[in-house]
């Protein structure tokens, strides 16, 4: 809805669109608990919220300049076209396209990248600020000043809402990428909602990166293996909770609960992937998720191979998160003392000191060494960060299981 609001009022007046959006819900919330959720309950939600529009036109016609000069929303202007102007605006055929055109608008190039992505989770992925600050490891503060300085860009100067230039459209497709998969990524193992797995951010980032690869001219490498990736992560989703809402370890997962088909379809997006002659971070990691997917047991993967992916996607683009997981490989296939001696090494990074899993795996590694106090700080430490209760309770029962009391 924030794009098609977007449309309509106008990239400078981004904060009325979210405004209109969030009082939305609010009615829903409202109305709903009294009447019950209508039969097409994204219908309702945009019925109101383009009548919100049209008040909200009306109400601040004098108040705030709407630039309605386009031949698009010419008829916005007057109170007689009002109304079915603004239907033609809603079109079933146009919201798609509005929501491509949002992504890449929001990734304008005189915005920083970090920028680009904060902006697109918080305007069309509704992430909340600590939401944003948990996926860039980073403070809830240094997000609500990107936000505000983002905006005030496109405020003073009115940024159209159209998909740039063929030949300008790669270099905003990797923030576009990024925002998606941090999307998937927060739906596929989340730290701000009582549930660990949330379905519906992820269904949501596989729709918008399927708007993504539809685009005759934005169907990119690139994009493909970011299907193909998420494809095989969600596959697992069934295999990784118990009936209980627990979670279960990647050695302890039944795989024959994993969804056999979205690995196919995985598959499929990979052999997608392979035209042209760039190889993206997003390619080495689907390859990664597919040798888990492959192996018959925990026992069976090839964890040389990973090893030897993990150290590509470190070489092709370092991050600390991606050292931590290489790290994993390196425990199963050199040791624990190897693996510990990675994670020392990345000690000095200040933003994986905030990162759960990274005390979680020091811990599991002091166990394995026979260091018992120190993994019982280390958990003890992952036990403070995380906001997941599901979370905490697995910690709390590694502290009791592999550390018990004298």
């Amino acid at each position: 809805m924030v794009s098609i609001l977007t449309r309509v009022f106008g990239t400078e007046h981004l904060e009325l669109a979210e405004d209109v959006v969030q009082q939305t819900f609010l009615d829903a919330i409202h109305v709903w608990k009294l009447k019950g959720v209508p039969d097409n309950p994204s219908a309702w939600l945009f019925r109101v919220a383009k009548n919100k529009a049209i008040d909200s036109i009306r109400r601040n016609k004098y108040a705030v300049r709407f630039d309605f000069s386009d031949s698009e929303r010419q008829l916005l202007n007057s109170e007689y076209t009002l109304a079915p102007a603004m239907d033609n605006l809603w079109k079933e055929e146009l919201i798609k396209d509005d929501l491509l055109k949002m992504m890449f608008t929001c990734c304008h190039p005189d915005i920083t990248q970090e920028n680009q992505i904060t902006l697109i989770l918080k305007t069309l992925c509704v992430f909340t600020t600590s939401e944003i600050a948990k996926a860039f490891l980073t403070a809830e503060d240094t997000v609500s000043k990107r936000l505000y300085r983002t905006k005030e860009f496109f405020r003073e100067h009115k940024i159209e809402l159209v998909l740039p230039p063929p030949a300008a459209l790669k270099e905003r497709v990797n923030a576009v990428l990024n925002a998606i998969y941090l999307l998937f990524n927060e739906g596929y193992n989340s730290t701000q909602s009582e549930q660990l797995i949330r379905k519906d951010l992820m269904d949501e980032a596989i729709m918008l990166c399927r708007l993504v690869i539809e685009n005759q001219y934005t169907r990119l490498p690139e994009a493909f293996a970011l299907m193909a990736l998420m494809c095989f992560h969600s596959a697992r989703s069934e295999g990784r909770l118990t009936t209980e809402g627990e979670i279960i370890l990647l050695p302890q997962q039944d795989r024959s609960k994993w969804d056999a088909k979205r690995i196919a379809l995985g598959n499929a997006y990979m052999n997608e992937a392979a035209f042209g002659e760039e190889i993206s971070p997003y390619h080495i990691e689907a390859a990664i998720a597919y040798e888990h997917c492959a192996a018959k047991s925990f026992e069976q993967t090839n964890w040389q191979r990973i090893l030897q992916l993990y150290e590509w996607l470190c070489q092709l683009a370092y991050s600390p998160i991606a050292t931590l997981n290489k790290a994993v490989a390196v425990w199963q296939v050199h040791g624990p003392q190897q693996a510990m001696d990675i994670l020392q090494q990345l000690s000095s990074e200040k933003t994986i000191q905030s990162y759960y899993l990274y005390h979680s795996l020091l811990g599991e590694l002091h166990v394995q060494l026979g260091q018992k106090d120190q993994a019982r700080q280390s958990f003890e430490k992952a036990l403070q960060l995380t906001k997941s209760e599901v979370e905490k309770k697995m910690l709390k029962s590694k502290i009791g299981k592999d550390l018990p009391a004298d």
